[in-house]
């Protein structure tokens, strides 16, 4: 019996020991598949709307500030849709490099509805073979190396008008309204590249509307839009975006549709040299797989004239702003294109790679100032991991570029305008071209933007010729800068640069 007794007892033992096994194991199976499907942290929100009503004004410095309590990677309820933020180069790398294929698409919205004719562009369409088309375009006969060599005598040329503009300027006493200058001449050189024709012959009243449209679709573009987040009541448009948007939209295409047609009634004049918009054009009978519409054309053509005059301008401005406010920066600045150039002629682009100090200057300004403060949104193929968190299926994925450019962590005293800091170190290596994402200020990955190595060239050379040419100083009674910004897809100055400038130059430097 007490064998028997002992045998019953070992049964009960072993029985209890398996099935102590086999209930942890399905428990840790349940927590690991539990834990899989664990969404990333972040803030509650409200009812219905979620988190949208948390971003405020500035959803860039909202983002940060919530990055520092939920982490580098967090998930905000958006209405009816989930988006995942990056606050940090790791993070940026997870989304931008690790799982590029996956958020190469952009989701739909109100501004690739309204502005870009219904994503026909080339940064909102989907990552796809018209997509491809309109980048390869773009890249072979204006943004790639070998086409910006070629328009290089038409950025010279261009800046050169600028500079007379701005030395009546200072003959007169009046103080240069910055982003004005920038965007007449920038519009100009591109509209030599695209159309073979200067947009705008004189600057005034007709380059200035064409300045606050751009400025305006930058803004309502930048928006977060309730109606792109709950799409059953887009119609209602509560904030009044879409119909700005439309209205906007029928001023761009008018304009469009005008140097379409002029052009067009010219294509004899080029015959054997044609422009980027004859070569564009002539992709609408190609018998390829993809073939170009009137639409995309047009919505390639507002790309190349807004993303092309504005995000570089911004740059330019806030560059010279922090020279202002900080006058020893600007000193030695001048000091090395003296060294280097001398004051008897103008600032040649193969003079760039000299002026270590002016480039340094042009990354603290990608750092501190991007044009670009959240990256454009991209939205998850099909369900994914980061960091151990799980990120659903048509989820948005925005980056906080700006936040990880002031990120303590990453860059010593972030707020100070330093551009010592890329001098010299492990910072001397960083580039903005996409690969380090301590510093992607054009962001990075296949959607990259593809005007990246252009706005690196018109920034150097636009930005060191200013400097270069003039002293500047604030007008008189302006013993302040405003530095504030002004929220949207490009990061604007709240209150346009006005300077005084002074001609520094010999005489002949400034002659055309």
């Amino acid at each position: 019996m007490a064998i028997l007794a002992d045998k019953v007892l070992l049964r009960e033992i072993a029985s209890a020991a398996l099935l102590f096994l086999i209930t942890r194991f399905f428990v840790s199976s349940l927590l690991l598949r539990l834990n899989s499907f664990k969404l990333p942290p972040g803030p509650k929100g409200w009812p219905v709307i979620g988190a949208i009503p948390l971003l405020g004004n500035m959803p860039h410095v909202a983002l940060a500030k919530m990055a520092k309590k939920y982490g580098p990677v967090m998930h905000l309820k958006m209405g009816t849709c989930g988006m995942v933020v990056a606050s940090t180069p790791d993070a940026a790398r997870a989304f931008l490099k690790t799982l590029d294929i996956n958020f190469s698409n952009r989701p739909p919205n109100a501004g690739a509805t309204h502005l870009a004719y219904d994503a026909q562009d080339m940064v909102f369409a989907d990552y796809g073979l018209r997509w491809k088309l309109l980048r390869k375009l773009s890249n072979l006969h204006m943004l790639g190396g070998k086409a910006l060599e070629d328009w290089a005598r038409v950025r010279t040329s261009e800046l050169g008008y600028m500079l007379q503009a701005m030395c009546e300027c200072s003959k007169r006493g009046e103080p240069v309204v910055v982003p004005e200058m920038l965007t007449y001449a920038m519009a100009n050189m591109i509209g030599q590249v695209i159309l073979s024709r200067r947009v705008f012959v004189t600057k005034g009243s007709e380059s200035n509307e064409f300045k606050d449209m751009v400025v305006e679709l930058m803004t309502s573009a930048g928006f977060f839009n309730i109606g792109d987040f709950i799409p059953s009541i887009a119609w209602m448009d509560l904030q009044g975006i879409e119909g700005g948007m439309k209205r906007l939209h029928k001023k761009f295409d008018g304009l469009l549709t005008k140097m379409i047609e002029q052009h067009s009634a010219t294509a004899h004049e080029r015959k054997g040299n044609p422009d980027f918009l004859d070569v564009v054009m002539a992709n609408r009978d190609n018998s390829g797989d993809e073939k170009l519409s009137l639409i995309n054309i047009k919505a390639l053509l507002l790309n190349l004239f807004t993303a092309g005059t504005d995000t570089s301008s911004s740059i330019i401005e806030w560059s010279l702003a922090e020279m202002l406010k900080n006058p020893s920066i600007l000193k030695r600045a001048h000091e090395e294109m003296d060294r280097v150039i001398g004051r008897h002629r103008r600032l040649e682009e193969s003079d760039l790679p000299k002026l270590p100090y002016l480039q340094a200057i042009c990354k603290e300004s990608f750092r501190k100032h991007p044009s670009t403060p959240l990256n454009l949104p991209r939205v998850s193929t099909e369900a994914c991991q980061v960091n151990g968190y799980y990120i659903p299926k048509n989820t948005r994925l925005s980056v906080n570029i700006w936040a990880i450019g002031r990120d303590p962590d990453v860059w010593e005293n972030p707020l100070d305008f330093t551009p010592e800091r890329f001098l010299s170190g492990r910072n001397a290596r960083i580039d903005p071209r996409g690969n380090d994402f301590e510093l992607i200020p054009f962001g990075a990955g296949r959607r990259i933007c593809a005007g990246t190595r252009m706005g690196i060239v018109l920034v150097e050379y636009i930005l060191g010729t200013l400097v270069h040419s003039f002293d500047w100083k604030l007008p008189d009674g302006v013993e302040e800068l405003n530095m504030d910004e002004a929220f949207g897809l490009a990061l604007q100055k709240a209150v346009p640069l006005s300077a005084v400038v002074t001609p520094r130059l010999s005489v002949s430097a400034y002659a055309p």
